[in-house]
């Protein structure tokens, strides 16, 4: 079959299986009654990123591709900005960053601050000592971790009350009474190993497609492998925003970004040949810089608060979408 056809179907396989995992996984939060508190969000965040865990792993474990690991985590981070941006699209006459409340600058803020370790990594982590009795990890790689749980903690303090409001709004639109907690379990974990079953056979398709086209790993990982990995983030956020829901949807990417890079950390975990982010080429520091940008100027709109759009996008969401598409017209252009 032409490995072009294999990947939609891969890419289909993923975006399906991902919504109904986001629906099962909201159902859990609901029955447990974790859905209307802080862990249905981190919950939700962290369930559209288990495509972006299992293929990072699989890209290091089963064949042997750091560089297209790493890209495509980071260019899952850029993507979701990308997405971010896009929902203006139905977010009718206002602005989205008009329409949600401010405490996503707290996420934001964090995701820079992930994202500029990433890149401090990769072109600086050569200078450091190699933690031996740790799989070979750099040091850096021990910061993502804390930073992302003082940062789910400053969000729920910060913001208690909205989170449970956002985290049920969500789980009322794809949840029914009627549905058992042993049936969600169930369907849960059949879609989990589906999305595990795709995401394995993903990293390989990206290396057919590098040596079929020639572009490199770190541009099929930055776009074609983030971008279907992504596509929970873009089904969950759409879903949300179309009936109403504007916070939930962007709480749901910014927090998938800052577990996207805690995924890094993971991934280093497993990669046994040395430190991950030394063996990825430097081109990946431009993906990172994107997604830093591209959060910059969320944070903007978020401070400033337009009221206004340009046709059907505001201000910040063109300029996001403007260094989304610059940024992968260079990572072309460099291979």
């Amino acid at each position: 079959m032409n490995v072009w056809l294999q990947f939609i179907l891969c890419a289909a396989v993923i975006m399906y299986a991902g919504s109904q995992l986001t629906k099962y996984g909201d159902l859990i939060a609901a029955k447990t009654k974790l859905g209307g508190n802080w862990v249905g969000l981190v919950l939700l965040a962290t369930v559209t990123s288990l495509p972006e865990l299992i293929t990072g792993v699989a890209s290091v474990t089963l064949n042997d591709l750091p560089d297209m690991a790493v890209s495509g985590l980071l260019g899952s981070c850029t993507f979701n900005l990308f997405v971010l941006a896009m929902l203006d699209l139905v977010s009718r006459k206002r602005p989205v960053s008009h329409m949600v409340q401010q405490g996503h600058q707290l996420s934001a803020g964090f995701g820079v601050v992930l994202m500029g370790l990433a890149a401090t990594d990769i072109l600086f982590s050569k200078h450091l000592p190699v933690l031996k009795f740790l799989n070979s990890v750099d040091p850096i790689t021990l910061f993502y971790l804390p930073v992302y749980l003082l940062a789910t903690k400053l969000i729920y303090s910060y913001e208690k009350q909205r989170v449970q409001e956002f985290a049920g709004e969500l789980v009322e639109s794809s949840v029914s009474a009627k549905d058992s907690l042993a049936l969600a379990i169930g369907f849960f974990i059949l879609f989990s190993l589906i999305i595990v079953a795709a995401a394995c056979y993903l990293p390989g398709l990206g290396e057919e497609i590098a040596k079929e086209t020639g572009w490199g790993e770190s541009f099929i990982g930055a776009s074609f492998i983030a971008i279907t990995t992504s596509l929970p983030e873009l089904t969950v956020s759409f879903t949300a925003a179309r009936i109403g829901a504007f916070d939930m949807a962007v709480a749901n990417l910014l927090g998938s970004n800052l577990f996207n890079a805690v995924i890094i950390s993971i991934v280093d975990f497993f990669y046994l040949k040395g430190p991950l982010l030394r063996s990825v080429s430097e081109i990946n520091t431009l993906t990172a810089l994107t997604g830093i940008i591209a959060t910059g100027i969320a944070i903007i709109g978020l401070t400033y608060r337009s009221e206004k759009k340009f046709l059907f996008l505001a201000g910040d969401a063109i300029a996001i979408f403007l260094v989304y598409l610059l940024a992968n017209i260079l990572l072309f252009m460099a291979h």
